[in-house]
């Protein structure tokens, strides 16, 4: 008589997982989570690169159920993915890179809350299961419909933690600003996602500053690592600031605006800076959407080429951190964002 399976050992053994066990998605689980929407279980959400095996709703149902959400996840798992697959995220482009940068879901409106995503207090850590397995469920269909497999589909040389999972929500109920979704015209309720290509969040620790211009000198100078792609590339970015570090702005008269406008001036660095070391190259400083002159010296180089392309959110507890999310230079990756079906 054959021994019995153990299931989560079967899907281990398979390269099903992402080397944590999954739940097993029976006919009866997958009826389960599928009352989680309203769509069409065979309805195509689109192809995943670079395999380019098709998603349908059945299938995302199916990577949730094993990455341990619930039914009312469902909804965020489904948007994320139809956002992602977008030409302008160049999602076939980051699933073979070398670099280690992940999807990083920000979503916002009121099912965030409903659902109990997380944005305070160790958002970017364990602890909390919608954040886990709604970013994890991602991962799955990226490694089993997209084929990236380390080694296989994927040259990323050392990966990042965020590959694991990678979905947050704002701490709206203490910032003293707009939501990341508001700033781009969206109204508080709605329920939106927005997804960048980022690295996995580097800390910034400042419990020193009182005012608002020495705590945005010490995060600008955090944007501008010399072997970051920022410095070298358009690229996206994303910077968490910690309530303690948002409130001393607000405090002083600082809108979420204009935080953001001085970032964008300030984070920046020096042509004789950047040909000491890093990614620098003439040739690509060439290809910068403004004009820079690359043999200039004193010419000043911005992090950020393109204001859209830094996405500033408020998370976290209170203390005195905040955190930046480098971005991802190897094809063109430029954030999306949309509302999402309940």
């Amino acid at each position: 008589m054959a021994a019995a399976v153990d299931e989560f050992e079967f899907f281990l053994e398979k390269a099903w997982s992402d080397g944590l066990p999954v739940v097993t998605p029976t006919e009866e689980r997958v009826r389960r989570m599928l009352t989680g929407t309203r769509r069409d279980p065979d309805e195509v959400i689109g192809q995943v690169p670079p395999a380019l095996n098709t998603a349908t709703v059945r299938k995302v149902a199916i990577h949730a159920l094993m990455a341990g959400c619930k039914p009312e996840y469902l909804p965020v798992v489904l948007g994320g993915i139809t956002l992602m697959l977008r030409e302008e995220f160049n999602l076939n482009g980051v699933q073979g890179t070398m670099h280690g940068v992940a999807p990083l879901m920000i979503v916002n409106g009121s099912h965030a809350g409903k659902i109990g995503l997380h944005g305070g207090n160790g958002c970017f850590g364990p602890g909390f299961r919608a954040n886990a397995s709604i970013g994890r469920a991602i991962r799955l269909m990226l490694l089993n419909l997209g084929g990236a497999i380390p080694g296989i589909g994927s040259a990323t040389v050392l990966g990042a933690p965020l590959r694991y999972t990678a979905c947050i929500t704002e701490n709206v109920e203490h910032s003293p600003w707009e939501s990341l979704a508001v700033s781009k015209g969206y109204s508080p309720e709605d329920n939106v996602i927005t997804c960048v290509m980022v690295d996995s969040p580097r800390l910034c620790a400042d419990d020193v500053s009182q005012d608002p211009q020495r705590l945005l000198t010490g995060l600008a100078d955090s944007m501008t690592g010399m072997c970051s792609w920022n410095m070298h590339a358009r690229t996206d970015m994303v910077m968490v600031m910690g309530l303690q570090h948002a409130s001393i702005c607000a405090n002083a008269g600082m809108s979420r605006a204009d935080v953001h406008r001085r970032l964008c001036g300030m984070a920046g660095r020096k042509v004789r800076d950047l040909k000491g070391g890093g990614n620098w190259r003439r040739e690509r400083a060439l290809r910068f959407p403004m004009k820079v002159d690359p043999d200039d010296d004193d010419c000043f180089i911005p992090a950020i080429k393109d204001p859209q392309d830094l996405q500033l959110i408020v998370a976290g507890g209170w203390g005195s951190y905040s955190a930046v999310c480098h971005g991802w230079g190897g094809g063109g990756s430029r954030a999306v964002h949309g509302t999402y079906e309940v």
